[in-house]
């Protein structure tokens, strides 16, 4: 099992963090170099606690399905979604919005995920699975941070 740990201040309040986040439109902007978009579910706006969502991307050349739930939801705090089908054998992002004294938001992201095939799988997330996955979030970090401030409250 893997796991990262990002911290991001962004220049906005802690509910236009949050509703970007958990935002299907938002969440397609970020991850459009990977041509993801939402196939089924929720496929646009915001997502509540239960929804549940399926991506289809393009990964390391070949097309993937993920489909994810949001499983906790406590606007503007903090939500977390949890891969209830795909390739992984688990993967659950939290997602924690803390507003700082300066009125900027501290965005925290802790991914956690399992690859599949056992010792094999280990030995990806060891060698690449954990560096591509932390662009991946860094990317959708910077997407969201930018968003954010350029259309500020």
């Amino acid at each position: 099992m893997a796991i990262i740990h990002l911290d991001t201040i962004i220049q906005a309040p802690v509910e236009r963090c949050f509703d970007l986040s958990i935002s299907v439109d938002a969440h397609s902007g970020s991850m459009s170099h990977t041509r993801e978009r939402a196939i089924a579910g929720v496929t646009s706006g915001l997502m509540q606690l239960g929804d549940v969502v399926t991506w289809e991307a393009v990964h390391f050349g070949i097309k993937q399905h993920l489909t994810s739930k949001i499983t906790a939801y406590e606007r503007p705090s903090r939500f977390v979604d949890e891969m209830v089908r795909g390739v992984f054998q688990e993967i659950t992002h939290v997602h924690d919005f803390l507003p700082q004294p300066d009125g900027t938001t501290l965005m925290r992201d802790t991914f956690i995920f399992r690859a599949p095939l056992g010792i094999l799988g280990r030995l990806a997330e060891t060698l690449f699975l954990t560096r591509y996955m932390r662009h991946l979030l860094l990317d959708r970090n910077r997407y969201l941070k930018q968003l954010a401030e350029q259309n500020g409250s």
